[in-house]
């Protein structure tokens, strides 16, 4: 299932060793489905100059096509800052207007263009590069090991014409590349340039499989990496657990933020639960809460092996008023969850195939003689003798 771009004969991926799995390797990673795609632009209007390009795991670029005829999956030569660059259209058409917009890109002067689509040299240029950025980085983390510095290198990436290499690193502290940047100059003969990311991308570079059993959401779809605070997982009353709350990539996970809206608006409808509830009881404090029922908990101070009172908001909000009174409630009614029981289903063994034995049984002798015997003649029209004729000239007597 290689794509059209980077697969060899037999349909495996040669240029990013994806193995058969290019829709979740880089290739196909966070695509944009082009809508509009065969619909004809109004009168007058000119197509929209500029296309979107992929590179390797997902990072993508804007480049300025001109008058060039292009369609996704096109290898096409770019400017680059030393030399060229390879890369694969992802997206033409209207649609890059709306994602530079989104990813904040102005169309200026700034864009590089795009030069020439790849020849079958830029090609295996292309390719051999790419073949290169696994022993590569295997060699650079050996270097990196023999300095002892502070860093962990997570990727490799090769230029189009293999005159520059860009390494992705996350530290936590300042590192000093100065004797670092020399060893690979002389290890790796290209230009070196450092890039330092954050855990959060690093992960999403990487990839791998979530505490839900799916893809992470940073290398499947996610491309806005918001902050995440512990506040999120208080709002939505989950238990400070680090272990728990952290996703791979030791922060915070991402989706602590995906329902958080609905919860903060649910919390602000309740009654504060920091204030203690004055009862004939005792004094009431708040346990937990239901948020979206709009029940909340309270244990009697003092009082042990009882359950926990369930009130409703409304029912906090009277006592809580009737206590700045200097009113003390009397008896409280727990609210009842479960009001109505819940049916009981019987089930029964129908066919009984659940008997492990019931294939040990001997079968019953057939009643005609055996297993060749004939079987017995019934007429189910009428009990007359199989032997007497039932011609319609004989007369009954």
């Amino acid at each position: 299932m290689g794509c059209s771009s980077c697969s060899s004969k037999g349909g495996v991926p040669a240029g990013c060793q994806s193995n058969g799995s290019c829709g979740t390797c880089g290739c196909s990673r966070m695509e944009v489905f082009d809508w509009l795609a065969g619909v004809p632009l109004p009168e007058g209007q000119k197509p929209f100059d500029v296309a979107e390009l992929r590179f390797k795991n997902g990072r993508k670029g804007y480049y300025r096509k001109g008058a060039m005829h292009l369609y996704q999956g096109d290898v096409v030569v770019v400017e680059a800052q030393s030399g060229y660059d390879v890369g694969v259209v992802s997206l033409t058409g209207e649609l890059v207007r709306i994602q530079m917009n989104k990813r904040d890109v102005k169309d200026n002067y700034e864009l590089k263009k795009i030069l020439r689509k790849a020849e079958q040299a830029d090609f295996e240029t292309w390719q051999n590069a790419r073949k290169e950025e696994q022993t590569t980085m295997i060699r650079a983390r050996e270097i990196v090991r023999e300095l002892g510095l502070n860093m962990k290198l997570s990727d490799v990436e090769f230029q189009g014409d293999r005159t520059r290499a860009t390494f992705y690193y996350s530290a936590e502290d300042r590192v000093d590349f100065r004797e670092l940047i020399k060893r690979y100059a002389d290890a790796f003969k290209v230009r070196i340039e450092m890039r330092q990311i954050g855990l959060r991308v690093e992960a999403g570079r990487l990839g791998g499989i979530g505490s839900c059993g799916r893809e992470l959401c940073c290398s499947s779809w996610l491309t806005d990496f918001r902050a995440v605070s512990t506040s999120a997982a208080r709002y939505q009353q989950l238990s400070l657990n680090p272990g728990k709350l952290a996703g791979q990539c030791g922060k915070l996970k991402c989706c602590l933020n995906y329902e958080l809206d609905q919860y903060v608006e649910a919390v602000k409808k309740l009654p504060p639960s920091n204030v203690k509830l004055k009862l004939a009881k005792g004094a009431a404090i708040h346990f937990k809460t239901d948020i979206f029922n709009g029940v909340l908990y309270y244990n009697i101070e003092g009082v042990y092996g009882e359950p926990p009172l369930a009130l409703g908001a409304d029912t906090v909000r009277d006592i809580i008023e009737k206590n700045k009174k200097g009113i003390v409630v009397g008896e409280v009614v727990s609210i009842q969850q479960d009001t109505e029981p819940v049916a009981k289903t019987d089930f029964a063994e129908v066919v009984g195939q659940d008997d492990l034995h019931r294939f040990d049984k001997k079968k019953k002798p057939n009643k005609s003689g055996g297993k060749g015997g004939k079987r017995p003649f019934r007429n189910k029209g009428n009990n007359q003798n199989p032997n007497q004729s039932n011609n319609a000239g004989n007369k009954p007597k």
